[in-house]
């Protein structure tokens, strides 16, 4: 429960407040909830995982990026962690003072900035990542293994209709 609510009685308000109305109950249920567990998910790896490297929820999935595509450009990094520009600066500059990653101009379009990770932000994703997916395990165990695939592919199609 993150609220002061719980998620039986939030649900039950809802119908009972909005049953007059003609609506798509079940399409709001799964809305609600994936928000729901989206912001829980997020919070918990924050506490959890997180805080004792002192990353943000979007500090650490800038460095992911940029571990998995690096050198990663700017704009791929920004859209790849859904931040805007800015707000990538501003990561970028903790993580540089940090000496977590570093940005330089590619060689072939001067315009462009790419960022790589330092030999420090590399440990630490070394590092980080295995208690990470710890904790992955940890949140998807109360659902069975044989449907970790099918939740996994449903949320692949709302994405999918969205970047569409």
């Amino acid at each position: 429960m993150t609220g002061s609510h719980t998620l039986a009685e939030t649900e039950a308000r809802v119908e009972n407040r909005l049953s007059h109305m003609q609506l798509d109950f079940e399409a709001m249920a799964v809305m609600s909830n994936l928000f729901r567990a989206a912001s829980a998910v997020r919070n918990h790896f924050e506490r959890n995982v997180l805080a004792p490297s002192g990353l943000s929820w979007t500090a650490f999935v800038v460095l992911w990026v940029t571990w998995i595509w690096e050198p990663a450009e700017t704009r791929e990094i920004a859209g790849e962690a859904g931040i805007s520009k800015a707000t990538l600066t501003g990561v970028l500059s903790t993580l540089e003072k940090r000496g977590l990653a570093m940005r330089s101009r590619s060689a072939d379009d001067g315009r462009l900035v790419l960022v790589t990770l330092t030999p420090e932000g590399e440990k630490l994703m070394a590092d980080l990542f295995p208690k990470f997916n710890k904790q992955e395990v940890e949140v998807v165990a109360p659902i069975a293994t044989g449907q970790r695939v099918a939740l996994a592919d449903m949320l692949r199609a709302i994405t999918a209709k969205l970047d569409g």
